[in-house]
């Protein structure tokens, strides 16, 4: 399986740099191996963050699924940081999304 799937919501890729400050909301999906999740969180260790959300669940004997955002999030490094997760051994799939603060006060309404 190769591990390729990114998009933006909203915005084409080379206009999301210019975009106001946004969440950025990641999904992967691994081999369900102990080692997964803590190299996962090293890379937002690395860079000083800590994920606002963190959701991650068994989807099969042998598989395991990671939803996680971080609000304020530079699409660039977002971009980078899934790109590094697309190298780790048991990483299959890597999303990346972005969720506007316009999005999130429409839906407050």
């Amino acid at each position: 399986m190769t591990p390729l799937s990114t998009f933006t919501t909203g915005a084409t890729a080379g206009a999301a740099s210019d975009l106001s400050p946004a969440t950025a909301c990641f999904s992967l999906t691994c081999a369900a191996d102990p080692g997964a999740m803590p190299r996962v969180l090293e890379l937002f260790a690395k860079r000083g963050l800590v994920p606002d959300s963190w959701i991650s669940r068994r989807t099969g004997p042998d598989e395991l699924s990671i939803d996680f955002q971080l609000e304020g999030l530079d699409w660039d490094v977002a971009d980078v940081m899934a790109h590094q997760m697309r190298q780790m051994v048991s990483v299959q799939t890597v999303l990346i999304s972005r969720r506007h603060l316009a999005d999130s006060a429409a839906r407050a309404s």
